[in-house]
């Protein structure tokens, strides 16, 4: 069992790990013996993370903007600079707005479709040929994108642009999972219900109760929920597993 869900020795890259979700599964990783490359737009967080990180593993801070092409080929880049092979890439960085119907901007959706959408699917364009030379017989390279519930369903705030990228981040799930399987690469989503994450501290400190009470499981996701299914989805446990959206969300989708 301990080697079935191992992550160690994998070389993973995690986007916008530096706070929220992204850390939770930078953090799962590198304590499960993976060398990570953290990335955000924010160089300072980047760094102070991979120094939080580095004692339980390694970690790297590899900062860019990945709301451009040219961004995500930059890190790509710099990645390959240093590595012959990736493991895993966690499609996590991403932005939300919120507005009513008839104030809604077109900067809003700009903004949230480039970095939740529009950058994963060039991210992982950008590191294929490292992605397909960490495949092995067996033991897939993997790419996990991280969508919402917010995608699987109508979300209760006028979050339109955003509930709109994850919907469409989960379809490119699919269209990836059937494009890259041939190539030895696993593409699967993690929908995540309501975390601990500075996207929803607000939410949260005036809805977080009634949030919690609407789950099944009567609690919002802890950080060891998201490490523990990224960690799945990356181990040979999920080497058979692809195409799939991942709701871990405590039942709040039923």
């Amino acid at each position: 069992m301990d080697d079935l869900f191992s992550v160690a020795g994998k070389t993973a890259v995690v986007t916008g790990g530096s706070r929220g979700i992204g850390l939770m599964i930078a953090r799962g990783l590198v304590e499960g013996g993976a060398r990570v490359y953290v990335s955000s737009r924010k160089a300072q967080a980047c760094e102070r993370v991979a120094e939080e990180l580095t004692p339980a593993g390694e970690c790297v801070a590899v900062p860019a903007d990945l709301s451009s092409e040219a961004g995500c080929r930059g890190l790509a880049e710099v990645v390959g600079e240093r590595e012959a092979a990736v493991q895993v890439l966690v499609n996590n960085a991403g932005a939300t707005w919120g507005a009513a119907l008839e104030e809604y901007p077109g900067a809003a959706w700009d903004k949230v479709l480039d970095l939740n959408l529009k950058g994963p699917f060039f991210l992982t364009r950008a590191l294929l040929p490292l992605l397909e030379a960490g495949a092995a017989p067996g033991d897939p390279a993997r790419v996990i994108n991280v969508g919402s519930i917010d995608g699987l369903r109508v979300p209760p705030w006028p979050t339109y642009a955003y509930s709109a990228s994850k919907a469409g981040l989960h379809q490119l799930t699919r269209v990836l999972a059937r494009e890259l399987g041939p190539r030895g690469i696993t593409v699967n989503a993690i929908a995540p219900g309501p975390f601990e994450s500075k996207m929803m501290a607000e939410t949260l400190r005036r809805f977080g109760d009634e949030i919690a009470a609407a789950a099944p499981l009567g609690r919002i996701g802890r950080p060891d929920d998201m490490a523990g299914a990224a960690r799945y989805l990356a181990s040979r446990a999920g080497a058979y597993v692809t195409g799939v959206v991942l709701p871990v969300d405590g039942g709040l989708t039923l």
